[in-house]
C-alpha cells in the first residue's frame, strides 16, 4: 500500500472538560476517496481541521509527505479582502496550475466571476469557495459538507467533477447517495475515537449496528462481572489477605471502567404532536399562477393532494419552489386559478433559513417562549428539560445562547419546536439540512409514520427516495409537474435529471429567441440516453382506464336512462338541467379516456416493435 499523503495519529483534544477527540486517528493515501462520518458534535470539522493545520491537538502527530498540496472546503468561508468571485478563487492556485480553471469551474457552478463576495448568497458562497478548492486539482481535497446550500443540478454536477478528479479526497456529509457515490473507505468519529472500514459508506450502517451490538454484549458480560465479584466482596473474603486484595483491587478497576466508559450518544426521540385529522381533502389548486414582475414563477400547475399523502417538491434554486408552496398552504393569493383548502387543516412548518432563530435567545427560551419552564406538546405541558433531553440537548445548553449551537443542533432545535405544533399537515422546508445519519434515520420513520400529510422541499435524493409518494418537478419558465413515486422514479419516468434554472431564459425571450436544451443532455450535462420507454404514469394509465371507461359508461346509462323520463322535466326542470349537464360533462370525460387510451395502445405498440 502506498504512504499516506497525511497521517494523524493519537489525536487527542479537549474543549472544557470533555474530551471531544481522544486518540483519533485519520490515514489517507494518494488517490483514496474516504468520508468521515459521527454523530453532529462529534468532532468531525474539528478532525478535518486539524488534518488541514488550522487547529492545534492537545498531543497527537500530524504528517503530511513534503510537497503534498492540500485544500480545505470550510463550511463558513472568509471571502475579506477580495473585490470579485473570479479574485477569490485565482487567490487559491498555486504557480503551476492552470489559470483559466478558475473562471471554467465559476461558470460550471452557475457564477459569472464578477459577484462582489459581500453580497453572496448561502449556495453562491458555497459554489465559490468549491470552485477555490477544486481549481488547483490538490493532492489531497478535505470537504466539510460539500453539498450544503447546493440545489440538485448543483450537487450532481459536483458529483460528476470531483469522480473526474485524481485528487485524494476526505469526505463529511449528510448526503447518504452523495457518499455513497464517492467513498472508497469509511471513517467513523465516534466517542473521540475512530474506527475504519476498507469499505465505502453503502456498507457501514451495517457495520456499525454489528460494533455497537458487540459493546452492549461486552457491557453486559463486565455488568455480570461486577456483580459476581461484589457477591464475593460480600460472602467470600477468606483468609488468604493478599490475594484478597489483589481481586478487591480488580472489582475497584472494573467500577472505574465501567463508570467512565463514554456510551454511545442516544437518538433523537421525534414524536409528532398530532391534532384532529383533516377531511380527506387537503389541498385542491386548478390552474394556478403566479408572476412576480415580468418572470412567471408558477405557470397553469393543478394537483389534488389528499390525507396521508407525502409530496416532494424538487427543482434547482430559484425555481419558485417556496413560492409554490405558499400557494398551496394559502399564504400566498394565486394571480389566477383556484386553490382550494380542506376542513379543519393544522399546518406545522420548518423554515430551512431558520430565520425564526434570534441568536441572543436561550434555548429554553426558544421552545418555552421565555419565563415558564413548561412546553406545549400537542397541547399538554412537558418540562423543557425532559424535552430537551429528547432532541440530545445536555442541561447545560439549556440557558446557553443560540448563536453558540452548531448547524446540527439548530436543525434540531427547529425540528423540536415544528414538531411540538399540533398539526395534521406537516410543510417542511429543507428539512435535511445539518442532520446527521442517524437523526435523518429517525426524521424519515417520523414522516412514514405520520398520519397527516407532508409536503417537503428537498435536495436530498435518498431521502426523497425514502420517504414521498409522489414529487413535484419545477421543469422551466414556471412549469411544474407531478410524478409518481420518488426521485429515482422521477428520473425513470422523465429520462434526465433537474436542470439549472436557465438565468438567461427572460433577457432571450425578450429578444423573441427561443431557448432549446441540448438534446440528450440531464443533470450535470449527462445523456439521458437509452432507449424510450412507457413512464410510470403512462403504464398505470394503461392498466386503470379500462376501469374508468367502464365507471364512465355505467355513469352514463344511468344519467340517460334518468333523462329519459318524460316526466322529469315538468316536475324538477333544476334536476333535469342539472342532469343534462352531467350527461355532456361524463360524455366529454369518456371520449377524451378513450382518446388518451387508444393513443398510449398505440405508443406501446411502436415501443415493443
Amino acid at each position: 500500500m502506498a504512504p499516506p499523503l497525511v497521517l494523524l495519529q493519537d489525536i487527542h483534544l479537549r474543549f472544557g472538560a470533555t474530551p471531544l477527540l481522544d486518540g483519533a486517528e485519520l490515514s489517507v493515501s494518494a488517490g483514496e476517496r474516504v468520508c468521515l462520518v459521527g454523530r453532529n458534535g462529534s468532532g468531525k470539522s474539528t478532525l478535518l481541521k486539524v488534518a488541514a493545520g488550522l487547529v492545534e491537538p492537545d498531543s497527537g502527530t500530524r504528517f503530511f509527505q513534503p510537497g503534498t498540496t492540500v485544500r480545505y472546503l470550510q463550511q463558513e468561508p472568509d471571502f475579506s479582502g477580495y473585490a470579485t468571485t473570479l479574485a477569490y478563487v485565482e487567490a487559491g492556485l498555486g504557480p503551476g496550475d492552470d489559470a483559466y480553471r478558475a473562471q471554467y469551474l465559476l461558470t460550471e457552478l452557475g457564477l459569472t466571476g464578477q459577484e462582489d463576495p459581500a453580497h453572496l448568497s448561502g449556495g453562491e458562497a458555497r459554489r465559490a469557495a468549491l470552485a477555490r478548492v477544486i481549481a488547483p486539482e490538490p493532492d489531497v481535497l478535505l470537504l466539510d459538507e460539500p453539498t450544503n446550500h447546493l440545489d440538485l443540478p448543483a450537487i450532481e454536477w459536483l458529483e460528476s467533477e470531483l469522480k473526474g478528479l485524481k485528487s485524494a479526497m476526505v469526505l463529511i456529509s449528510h448526503d447518504r447517495r452523495f457518499l455513497e457515490t464517492l467513498s472508497r473507505a469509511t471513517v467513523w468519529l465516534d466517542r473521540g475515537q475512530t474506527r475504519r472500514l476498507e469499505q465505502g459508506f453503502g456498507a457501514f450502517e451495517a457495520w456499525r449496528d454489528e460494533v455497537l451490538e458487540q459493546e452492549e454484549t461486552e457491557r453486559h458480560k463486565l455488568d455480570r462481572k461486577i456483580v459476581a465479584e461484589l457477591d464475593w466482596l460480600r460472602y467470600g473474603v477468606t483468609a488468604r489477605r493478599k490475594r484478597n486484595v489483589r481481586r478487591l483491587g480488580l472489582l475497584h478497576s472494573m467500577r472505574k471502567d465501567r463508570r467512565d466508559e463514554r456510551r454511545a450518544v442516544g437518538n433523537v426521540k421525534l414524536a409528532v404532536s398530532e391534532a384532529e385529522a383533516s377531511g380527506k381533502l387537503v389541498i385542491e389548486a386548478k390552474h394556478i399562477a403566479k408572476a412576480f414582475g415580468e418572470r412567471e414563477v408558477v405557470k397553469d400547475f393543478s394537483t389534488r393532494i389528499l390525507r396521508g399523502d407525502r409530496i416532494g417538491i424538487i427543482g434547482p434554486n430559484g425555481a419558485g419552489k417556496t413560492t409554490l408552496i405558499k400557494l398551496l398552504t394559502g399564504e400566498l393569493a394565486p394571480d389566477s386559478g383556484t386553490v382550494k383548502l380542506g376542513t379543519n387543516l393544522e399546518v406545522a412548518s420548518l423554515d430551512q433559513k431558520r430565520a425564526a432563530l434570534d441568536p441572543g435567545t436561550t434555548l429554553r427560551d426558544a421552545l418555552t417562549g421565555g419565563g415558564s419552564d413548561q412546553v406545549q406538546v400537542g397541547g399538554a405541558p412537558k418540562h423543557v428539560m425532559g424535552y430537551l433531553k429528547d432532541f440530545l440537548f445536555t442541561p447545560e445548553q439549556a440557558n446557553a445562547p443560540l448563536s453558540v449551537l452548531s448547524g446540527g443542533e439548530r436543525g434540531r432545535l427547529m425540528l423540536a419546536r415544528a414538531l411540538a405544533l399540533p398539526s395534521n399537515v406537516l410543510v417542511l422546508d429543507e428539512p435535511t439540512n445539518d442532520l446527521d445519519l442517524e437523526t435523518l434515520d429517525l426524521l424519515q420513520e417520523m414522516v412514514a409514520d405520520y398520519p397527516g400529510t407532508v409536503i417537503l422541499v428537498s435536495h436530498d435524493r435518498d431521502f426523497l427516495d425514502r420517504t414521498v409518494s409522489s414529487v413535484i418537478m419545477a421543469e422551466a419558465d414556471g412549469v411544474f409537474r407531478e410524478y409518481a413515486g420518488g426521485y429515482s422514479d422521477m428520473l425513470s419516468q422523465r429520462g434526465r435529471g433537474v436542470e439549472a434554472r436557465d438565468k438567461s431564459a427572460p433577457a432571450a425571450k425578450a429578444k423573441g429567441g427561443e431557448q432549446k436544451p441540448e438534446a440528450g443532455k440531464g443533470a450535470g450535462g449527462a445523456a439521458a440516453g437509452g432507449k424510450r420507454r412507457l413512464s410510470f404514469h403512462e403504464q398505470h394509465a394503461l392498466k386503470t382506464l379500462p376501469k374508468t371507461m367502464d365507471d364512465l359508461r355505467a355513469k352514463l346509462e344511468k344519467l340517460a336512462a334518468e333523462i329519459a323520463d318524460p316526466a322529469l322535466y315538468a316536475r324538477d326542470p333544476a334536476r333535469f338541467d342539472k342532469a343534462s349537464a352531467a350527461l355532456a360533462e361524463t360524455q366529454a370525460a369518456l371520449d377524451a379516456a378513450e382518446e388518451e387510451w387508444l393513443r398510449l395502445e398505440i405508443l406501446k405498440e411502436e415501443l415493443e416493435g
